[in-house]
């Protein structure tokens, strides 16, 4: 699809679901990206990590489409650009701390020489064709959060990108309300926004307050501490450098993501009075109430730094007395694997503190006063919800609509709407899936890999191998193995019967292999769900003498 002259919007990723964003406008016939984001993979994709998006739309646009621009340095809005932009093959632009995250990201690819990147100056501007983008600084949860205002021949667009209002933040400067006021007299056709916390009733907070809260926290501590945040949530570790300076601690970092957060943070010129941090065996040798450490895996990463410490397998050591801080709140989809660290710290004796305690954390993201506030500054003629499930933005286009906004448009990924000219509405729908990273191989999330694990998971698997001669006749007795089929003691008697029935299979015939191997294959997982009441992936070889 080519646009002609009108103003286009199309969700690849992150409408209808928090995380993986991927926006594309399109206007005169060309396209321009916003942020190309990754999500993290659940339990219905076994073996899986990560959750790219399906960007076969524009792959079959390559020729219209002018470059990326990167609003921020979130893993849901650079994380796929390691394994997706050396495709696209247009630039990328991002200010200088994002750009500095994704110079790491591909560096480790080894394509760093394959990829355009533009670092734009904090509040620089970017001129692709028809689009003109400048950065506006926003509060967040990471320096150099952006919205992007995009200039295009129908009027502005108010892209957000994630954001929240703190009058009180500890890295940056963001826009004032005077800024956004100003952009808004300007005259904005559409606001693009994040719908993340439009059900919460009072605004997210400030990092001034947080490091109170942790300050109190901390203080009142009488051994180690180790506080767990998101490793990207630089101005969280700036307070805790602080809360440690003022505590009397020393500060020791456990966790690869976050030393390179701290590196790429003090590169960017942030972090510069960060205390002297101790390494891990330096840390267990100071007095207990000396030290405080800073950790990766609050969400209950398996193989981050605070599962290694809960599971003793990690040179950092918690005991009965010490002190574990959640600063960062629970995912929804996470509560067992955080669980099962927590539970692991207590049987150690060990207190924990969340934001359930204690204010700890506060969001980065956008609660209703400050949605009305934005709506107020930028005032624009239309309103369009992304950055949440579609419950988040179906309200957030209501509460738009009850603010005074004239039209609010709920879209989903692959829908693709019009801005203008005219009354803004969906007029059509493109393909918007997902891609699973799998080992080093980016594969469907819904092909035939991924269904045929789901399979084996579920049910189990049976290998039977027959030799038969040029007659058809069985030679010698079937050799049937299992994997993950429920028989446990009783498995020896299972594989005998098992083979029985292969074998009579064998014996009623079906003179072409693929004919007899599905009446093998039939036969022994009738067996099977005779035992077990499951149906196993039974995979058949036919050896001819």
């Amino acid at each position: 699809m080519t646009p002609k002259n009108e103003l286009l919007f199309l969700a690849l990723g992150g409408s209808g679901e928090i995380g993986m964003n991927v926006n594309l406008y399109g206007c005169q016939g060309k396209w321009v990206m916003v942020d190309l984001g990754l999500t993290f993979a659940d339990p219905q994709y076994p073996g899986v990590d990560l959750i790219l998006p399906d960007l076969t739309f524009i792959e079959n646009n390559l020729d219209d489409l002018l470059g990326i621009v990167l609003t921020h340095g979130h893993e849901d809005h650079i994380g796929a650009i390691p394994y997706l932009a050396a495709d696209l093959g247009v630039p990328l632009y991002a200010t200088p701390f994002t750009a500095g995250l994704i110079r790491m990201k591909l560096e480790e690819e080894g394509i760093k020489n394959q990829v355009k990147l533009h670092v734009v100056e904090n509040g620089g501007s970017v001129q692709l064709g028809p689009f003109g983008f400048r950065y506006m600084p926003l509060a967040h949860s990471i320096p150099e959060g952006n919205a992007l205002v995009i200039d295009t021949p129908h009027g502005k667009i108010f892209h957000t990108g994630d954001w929240k209002l703190d009058d009180r933040p500890l890295l940056g400067v963001p826009s004032t309300p005077e800024q956004l006021s100003a952009v808004g007299d300007e005259g904005v056709l559409a606001l693009v926004c994040d719908s993340t916390n439009v059900f919460n009733p009072e605004a997210s907070g400030s990092e001034g307050d947080v490091r109170e809260g942790l300050l109190e926290v901390v203080k009142g501590a009488k051994q180690r501490v180790l506080v767990t945040t998101f490793a990207s949530n630089a101005a969280r570790v700036q307070t805790l450098g602080e809360v440690a300076r003022a505590t009397g601690r020393t500060v020791c970092v456990a966790g690869r993501s976050l030393d390179r957060i701290i590196g790429n943070a003090k590169s960017a010129g942030y972090l510069r009075d960060f205390p002297e941090m101790v390494d891990w065996d330096t840390a267990m040798d100071l007095p207990r109430d000396k030290v405080m450490i800073i950790a990766t895996g609050g969400q209950g990463e398996a193989r981050a730094a605070l599962a290694r410490v809960a599971f003793d397998s990690h040179p950092i050591k918690l005991t009965e007395g010490d002190m574990v801080v959640f600063s960062s709140k629970q995912i929804p989809g996470n509560e067992i694997a955080i669980g099962r660290i927590q539970n692991a710290l207590a049987s150690k004796g060990v207190t924990m503190v969340t934001d359930r305690q204690a204010e700890v954390h506060v969001s980065g993201h956008p609660g209703r006063p400050e949605l009305q506030a934005m709506y107020k500054w930028i005032r624009p003629q239309i309103l369009l919800p992304v950055h949440g499930e579609m419950r988040h933005m179906a309200e957030q286009a209501r509460l738009g609509l009850s603010e005074g906004i004239p039209h609010a448009v709920v879209q989903g990924n692959g829908d693709i709407v019009r801005l203008a000219p005219g009354a803004p509405k969906i007029i059509g729908k493109e393909t918007a899936g997902r891609l699973v990273l799998d080992g080093d191989v980016i594969l469907p999330a819904d092909g035939a890999t991924m269904n045929e694990r789901r399979k084996i998971a579920l049910h189990g698997q049976i290998s039977v191998a027959v030799a038969v001669d040029r007659g058809g006749r069985l030679i010698g007795r079937p050799d049937v193995r299992l994997q993950g089929v429920p028989v446990e003691e009783d498995k020896e008697a299972f594989i005998s019967e098992a083979s029985d029935e292969a074998a009579k299979a064998v014996t009623k015939g079906g003179k072409a292999d693929e004919a007899l191997r599905e009446n093998i294959r039939l036969a022994v997982r009738r067996a099977a769900t005779r035992w077990t009441g499951k149906k196993p992936v039974v995979d058949v070889l036919i050896v001819n003498a």
